[in-house]
C-alpha cells in the first residue's frame, strides 16, 4: 500500500535517470545500520561521487550495484568514534555471487533522525553477505526516486519505512525496463 510520501515510479527510468557512478571505495560509517537498525549499509564518500549526485534531492532511491575486491591494498583497522574497530579487508572475502549485480536502496541526505552534520550516501544492498567488505569498491546506479528524506519520532517507524523502501525497490527492479539495466554496470 503506497504511503503518502511515496513518489509515483514510472514503468521505465526517466531523466535524470539512469545515473551511474564509477567504482568508489566502501568506507566505515557510523555503524548504526547494522547495530541499531538491523539494516546494514555500505557508506560512500560523497566527495568521490560525481558532483551532480550531491545535487540530487535528498531521499531514497533505488538501482543496481556491483562490488569488486581490491587486491593491491593492505588490510587495515580503523577505530570508530565510539571505540569499535572496523577491519578493512578490501573485499577479499567477497564470493563471486557477492560480486554480481545486486539490487540496492540508496539514501542521499542528512539522516535527520540522527542529526547528521554532513550529507551522506548510504547503500543498503539487498543481499545476504557472509562477511563485511570495508575497503572494497562499489559501482552503482540511480534508476529512480522512491520518496523524500523524512524525520522520524521513533526508531521503529524509521525501520518500518526502510523495509517498505526495500520492498518497493525489489518490485520495481523486476520491471523489464529496470531489470535490463542490471547488466550495464
Amino acid at each position: 500500500m503506497p504511503r503518502d510520501c511515496d513518489v509515483p515510479i514510472p514503468l521505465s527510468p526517466e531523466p535524470p535517470f539512469p545515473i551511474t557512478t564509477s567504482y568508489v571505495d566502501v568506507i566505515a560509517g557510523f555503524g548504526r545500520g547494522s547495530s541499531e537498525l538491523g539494516i546494514p549499509t555500505a557508506n560512500i564518500p560523497i566527495e568521490d561521487l560525481p558532483k551532480y549526485v550531491e545535487q540530487l534531492d535528498t531521499g531514497i532511491y533505488f538501482g543496481w550495484c556491483k562490488l569488486r575486491r581490491v587486491k593491491d591494498r593492505d588490510t587495515k583497522v580503523e577505530e570508530r568514534p565510539d571505540g569499535r574497530k572496523v577491519l578493512y579487508n578490501n573485499g577479499t572475502l567477497l564470493s563471486e555471487d557477492d560480486q554480481s549485480a545486486l539490487p540496492v536502496v540508496l539514501s542521499v541526505g542528512w539522516n535527520p533522525f540522527y542529526h547528521n552534520k554532513n550529507k551522506t550516501v548510504e547503500l543498503h544492498i539487498i543481499h545476504e553477505f557472509s562477511h563485511d567488505f570495508y575497503g572494497a569498491q562499489i559501482k552503482f546506479n540511480f534508476l529512480g526516486y522512491i520518496r523524500p528524506e523524512l524525520n522520524y519520532t521513533t526508531k521503529e517507524a524509521l525501520i518500518a519505512d526502510i523495509h517498505t523502501d526495500i520492498e518497493i525497490a525489489k518490485e520495481t527492479l523486476q520491471l523489464a525496463e529496470y531489470l535490463k539495466l542490471k547488466d550495464t554496470l
